[in-house]
């Protein structure tokens, strides 16, 4: 069974077709005419329900001792705050949201800088020096898969 909401939009308005509608596994039956508005506020109220309110949950992503809150822009080791610039927070996170996953250093450009960057992707190599330099004990995590890119050591 899957948990999409559905969402019966029809011009069949009498009792009998809603029923059956419901009954056949519909969340919410909607007849026309409609306003656009409502329909659009019935979709979202029947997502919220389904998957509760996403956006005010916060990612907070784990590996080890290593913590990555993506809403707070916080990187944590060990209990300690770090500072790291954008690119660093970025392929942090992209490292940590897949842990065991080998990411090329294309990939990890793609992901932190976006496709329209012209860069040399041994700039990524940077940028993990710098952020292992950054994590301390914590950067270890950070596994080099040499001819390949870099991976996040899964949590053991």
């Amino acid at each position: 069974e899957s948990a999409v909401p559905i969402i019966m939009l029809t011009a069949r308005d009498d009792e009998a077709d809603q029923t059956i509608g419901l009954e056949l596994g519909a969340d919410d039956y909607v007849t026309k005419p409609f306003s656009p508005r409502v329909l659009v506020a019935r979709v979202k109220a029947a997502l919220r329900r389904a998957y509760g309110d996403l956006a005010n949950e916060s990612v907070v992503l784990h590996v080890g001792g290593l913590h990555l809150n993506e809403e707070s822009h916080e990187v944590t080791v060990d209990g300690q705050n770090l500072d790291l610039t954008r690119s660093e927070f970025d392929l942090l996170a992209a490292l940590m949201s897949r842990p065991g996953r080998v990411f090329t250093r294309m990939e990890l450009l793609e992901r932190t800088q976006g496709e329209a960057y012209a860069a040399y992707e041994r700039t990524v190599d940077v940028h993990i020096k710098n952020l292992r330099a950054k994590l301390g004990s914590a950067g270890d995590l950070i596994e080099t898969v040499y001819g390949v890119g870099y991976r996040m050591r899964g949590n053991e």
